[in-house]
Parts: C-alpha cells; sequence; structure tokens
C-alpha cells in the first residue's frame, strides 16, 4: 500500500516538475514556425519565430589550400615524428593510401588510431615563408553557435590568423591572431577573451595562449563563442533572453557571429626557438587532424529546416518568404517591408511574417485561415480587420505608437507579458493532498 502510494506521489511530482521547468530550458530551440489555434473566429494560425537546430556544419562546406600544391607527399618526401623533431625517417606519399595525408582527412571521423590528418610539406624553400591559408567555404550564411575547435598533430603554430568572411570570399575581417610574441608577430598586446567584457566583445585580439610548440597535451587552438555568448547570457548561458536581446537589438554583435567563409591562416610553424634551424627543415611543417565548426543554417528566424541539395545549403522558407536565406518576402506578401523574425518575447519570439500585396488582395482582405486578422483584430466582411485600439494596419499588425514612435515601457502598449501557465499551482496541490493523505481529491 504505502510503496503504491510512493509510487503514485512519485510519477505526479515527475509531472509537477516537467511543468514547471524553467523557460530558459526551452530557450534557443524554436523549432516551430506556426501551430494551429481556436479563437472565436475558429481554427487560425499562430506564427512564431523559427530557425533550424545547430549542427556540424564541416559536413557541409568545401575546403581550398592555397597554395594548391602545399600538401606534402607528391612528390614524397620525409619529415621528422611529431614527438621526436629529431627522428626524421618518416615518410609522406600522395600515391599511397596508408602514407597520404589530404585535405579531407582534417573533416573525417575522428576516434581511429593511429589519427589521420592533413599535412603540409616541410620547410624545404627556406628562407621563404612557409605560409598556407585554408578556406572553408558553405555558399550560404551561417550562424556560429559553439566554438571553433582546430586540432594540430605537428606543434600548434607560432603565427595564424583565424579570419572571416561574410560576402562569400570576396573581403575578409581578421576574427583572432595566434602567436608565440604577439607583439613582435602582430604589434598587439596579449589578451585572452577573459579580459573582454560586454562592451568589448567585439574587439579582435593577439592571444598567446594556444601557441605553444611542441607539447604533446598541446594541440589544440580554440576560437572562443561560448565565452563570448556568457557575457550576455551567464556562465551557463542560462539567462538566454538577454543574449537574444542583444542579438535583436544589435546588428553588429549578430553579424559577428555570422559567416559564409571562414579562413586559417598558417604564418609561421612551431619552432620553438629563436632560430630556424636551416640543416634539419624537414622538422617544420603544418598539421591538422580536425577541424570543428558548430552552427546553423541563417534563415532570418524564418525556417526550421536547412536542407543540402546538389551540394548546396538552402532555407525551407515559411511566414511567406523567400530565397537562400529568407531574406525577402515572397511574390504578392510585400503588404510592409520584409523583416527578419524576432527572438523576443521570450519563448516564442515574434515571426514578422509577410502579408498579401493590397493588389493582389483585392477585396478578400482577411479570412480565417491564412489571411487571419492579427493582435485581437476582427475580420469584417473579408473586407477589413476591425483592430483593437492599440494596433492599426492592413491586419491589425502593427503598434500604433510604433507609428508615432513613441513606444516604452510606459506606455501601455505591446505584447502582454507571459505568465507562467496556472497548472503547476493545480499539481502542486494535487500532490499535497496526496502527501497529506486526503482521501478525496480537492475541488476547484
Amino acid at each position: 500500500m504505502y510503496l503504491s502510494r510512493f509510487l503514485s506521489i512519485h510519477a505526479l511530482w515527475v509531472t509537477v516538475s516537467s511543468v514547471m521547468q524553467p523557460y530558459p530550458l526551452a530557450w534557443g530551440h524554436y523549432d516551430v514556425c506556426k501551430t494551429q489555434i481556436y479563437t472565436e473566429e475558429g481554427k487560425v494560425w499562430d506564427y512564431m519565430a523559427c530557425q533550424p537546430e545547430s549542427t556540424d556544419m564541416t559536413k557541409y562546406l568545401k575546403v581550398k589550400l592555397d597554395p594548391p600544391d602545399i600538401t606534402c607527399g607528391d612528390p614524397p618526401e620525409t619529415f621528422c615524428a611529431m614527438g621526436n623533431p629529431y627522428m626524421c625517417n618518416n615518410e609522406c606519399d600522395a600515391s599511397t593510401p596508408e602514407l597520404a595525408h589530404p585535405p579531407e582527412l582534417m573533416f573525417d571521423f575522428e576516434g581511429r588510431h593511429p589519427s589521420t590528418f592533413w599535412q603540409s610539406a616541410t620547410w624545404k624553400e627556406y628562407p621563404k615563408p612557409l605560409q598556407v591559408n585554408i578556406t572553408l567555404s558553405w555558399s550560404k550564411t551561417i550562424e556560429l553557435t559553439d566554438n571553433i575547435v582546430i586540432t594540430f598533430e605537428s606543434g600548434r603554430p607560432d603565427q595564424m590568423i583565424l579570419e572571416k568572411s561574410l560576402d562569400y570570399g570576396r573581403t575578409w575581417q581578421p576574427y583572432q591572431y595566434y602567436a608565440t610574441d604577439c607583439l613582435d608577430a602582430f604589434h598587439m598586446d596579449p589578451k585572452s577573451v577573459k579580459d573582454l567584457s560586454q562592451h568589448t566583445v567585439l574587439e579582435i585580439i593577439c592571444t598567446e595562449e594556444y601557441s605553444t610548440g611542441y607539447s604533446t597535451n598541446s594541440k589544440i587552438i580554440h576560437f572562443e563563442i561560448k565565452d563570448r555568448f556568457a557575457f550576455f547570457a551567464g556562465p551557463r548561458l542560462r539567462n538566454m533572453a538577454s543574449l537574444y536581446g542583444q542579438l535583436d537589438t544589435t546588428k553588429k554583435l549578430r553579424d559577428f557571429f555570422t559567416v559564409t567563409d571562414l579562413r586559417i591562416r598558417l604564418l609561421r610553424p612551431a619552432v620553438g626557438e629563436i632560430f630556424v634551424d636551416e640543416l634539419h627543415l624537414a622538422r617544420y611543417f603544418y598539421a591538422i587532424s580536425d577541424i570543428k565548426v558548430r552552427g546553423r543554417c541563417k534563415c532570418n528566424l524564418h525556417a526550421t529546416v536547412c536542407v543540402y541539395d546538389n551540394s548546396k545549403l538552402t532555407c525551407e522558407c515559411e511566414h511567406n518568404t523567400t530565397g537562400p536565406d529568407c531574406g525577402k518576402c515572397k511574390k504578392n506578401y510585400q503588404g510592409r517591408p520584409w523583416s527578419p523574425g524576432s527572438y523576443l518575447p521570450i519563448p516564442k519570439g515574434t515571426a514578422n511574417t509577410c502579408i498579401p500585396s493590397i493588389s493582389s488582395i483585392g477585396t478578400n482582405v482577411c479570412d480565417n485561415e491564412l489571411l487571419h486578422c492579427q493582435n485581437g483584430g476582427t475580420c469584417h466582411n473579408n473586407v477589413r480587420c476591425l483592430c483593437p485600439a492599440a494596433y492599426t494596419g492592413i491586419l491589425c499588425e502593427k503598434l500604433r505608437c510604433e507609428e508615432a514612435g513613441s513606444c516604452g515601457p510606459d506606455s501601455g502598449q505591446g505584447p502582454p507579458a507571459h505568465s507562467q501557465p496556472a497548472l503547476p499551482l493545480l499539481l502542486l496541490l494535487l500532490l499535497l493532498s496526496a502527501l497529506l493523505g486526503t482521501a478525496n481529491p480537492l475541488v476547484f
């Protein structure tokens, strides 16, 4: 009897806990663009901001090396062992699969032994610099959601720049500089991301944190995305509303985490000394075993699906939008200027759907399905929407205070605040009743 009561109470508590989960656990998903709801006018669409799930973006990239013949093995050459730079009898041979190190091995499945990696030719052209550009291209705008992680099989380079492009490689901007000596290499004082703040989060820094030579436990280089998010969302990224508010209102911040291409500029290999040993140039080369780039297709909060077809990523647009990034309104849906969706208010955001053009509507301005009046407006004879006092527009889509430029926290206008549902209170009372051993359920 007691066991049965305990199990019933436990099951009830699990239900209560799931209902009372704080909103932050749901923030950041936005995995539904619209749902059907029932109103006094019948079943209508309720539109929400939406975006694709974060995923491993290296599955969709194209890689390019410059110079194109920089990969080792053609012709075959010997190089020094990773852990022992004086043991120089290892061979790279592009014509032998087990001795080849092509670029695609930077993105293959890791965890096999021995590890697979791309490797450059050795520094045989000294004193000419051994420099390599590795360009990662998506032919699509993507939003970074996690740290960029580069794992070297060789020593980490003495000098390196990570760059980004927002226009498919036409122009480039530095993301971060890496060096064993930032002042000498780039005339910059060394910093780490921990030295930044909300106000300086967009500062381009040079770090010496990831540029130690042949240490076997020091193979990884980071570009810290999450540490920058944490300036707004807290150390465990729990306050996503704050971050989303900043992304909504600060285009420069939004663009900072947005790329079409990344470029890794390897400027000087791990030397570990002040001077290059010209008699043992086979000691110096680059080798990368893994590159991780996690993000999502940028769809301007108008799509949850991004399809990869014919080597191309494209958003499956909702909200009457179109284009590879859902960056414009569909034909005949240009009744107001296109706008990206908004993350706010939490947790559903604002869809900012494209509405029909006046010329395409004719006399049928509204109905109870696709052209329903918004924000509590009512459809009158399919000719016009009767809007609440706070709203205006063809479909009651605009706040009157926005047109007057007087919206504010004290204006009394705007979307109603979301409150916690009443269901958890009912379940808690039921649980309390069970714990007290009440024979009859509480009546409301």
